[in-house]
């Protein structure tokens, strides 16, 4: 990156990921300046080049650019409205987890007080910040995208903004988290039943990438396309089938002396869909059960 292209960054927030924010703009040349309430948390990113503010006021004034990364929204609230009067004209790039309300709620009030606003997700953990295939997601101004996208792509190549709306980031996030969360936890169950037996989850391993790219991906591919078109005929596998089977895998847990709670919730939603005369459809049909809230 040119020289003149550095555009300077202040890091806020210096928790594990905020630090490896500040990490990649250091490594990439941006002059960094950081802050954290807690003080001390600066000092490894002052010894890697960064410039440490004494206080907020500080280092709001030090970077057109403020990157937040704090534990929620209330907390950047409670950190930016004391110095609310000296953020017009800066660019609140807000990397906080939340909800989708939380999200157009700051917005509003950065606009109020001047700032422009971008909402982002990062889709990693800090040690992949930085990488060129490492994925975030931003919504809200897309000038500010389009401005200073060269800085953003700095936390992770694949950035990519979703529009206009600053909630829509925190959609896609809660989407791909809920399910790293159902995998990894429905993993943790086959662990579980394999341990019953005495049997190390390290035996499962040289089945589990093949299991997941040939049979999982493609499931969830063809069922976003199902979704979207809702038409859920089948003549793979049925709802009803498949109700038949967690059954059983809840009947298994059991009798391995293991908790079925991940796999009771499935068996219910699987029982309430085929009773209602759907057995027939493909798994895909199940997000009609799911949308009833």
């Amino acid at each position: 990156m040119a020289e003149e292209n550095r555009v300077p960054v202040t890091v806020i927030g210096l928790g594990m990921m905020g630090s490896a924010l500040a990490s990649a703009y250091l490594k990439a040349g941006h002059p960094t300046t950081v802050w954290n309430r807690s003080a001390d948390k600066a000092a490894a990113l002052a010894g890697q080049g960064a410039i440490q503010a004494g206080d907020i006021k500080d280092a709001v004034a030090a970077s057109d650019v403020l990157v937040v990364c704090v534990v929620d929204y209330t907390a950047l609230r409670t950190i930016l409205e004391p110095v609310q009067s000296s953020l017009a004209g800066k660019v609140i790039v807000n990397l906080t987890s939340g909800l989708p309300a939380d999200a157009r709620t700051t917005a509003e009030w950065a606009k109020s007080v001047g700032a422009r606003y971008l909402d982002g997700y990062i889709m990693t953990v800090p040690p992949a910040v930085g990488l060129p295939q490492t994925l975030l997601f931003y919504g809200g101004s897309q000038e500010v995208f389009t401005e200073f996208e060269p800085t953003l792509k700095v936390l992770g190549g694949n950035s990519i903004f979703l529009g206009e709306d600053p909630g829509v980031a925190a959609l896609y996030d809660l989407s791909l988290l809920g399910i790293l969360w159902s995998s990894l936890s429905s993993a943790l169950h086959g662990f579980a039943l394999l341990a019953s037996e005495g049997i190390p989850a390290a035996a499962l391993a040289p089945f589990i990438e093949s299991w997941i790219t040939h049979v999982v991906q493609p499931s969830i591919a063809g069922a976003a396309q199902q979704v979207d078109a809702k038409q859920y005929a089948t003549s793979i596998s049925t709802v009803g089938l498949n109700a038949t089977g967690l059954v059983k895998m809840v009947e298994a847990s059991e009798g391995q002396g293991i908790r079925p709670d991940l796999m009771v919730p499935i068996r219910d939603l699987l029982a309430e869909r085929a009773a209602s005369g759907h057995g027939d459809e493909a798994l895909a049909s199940l997000i009609e059960v799911i949308k009833k809230g």
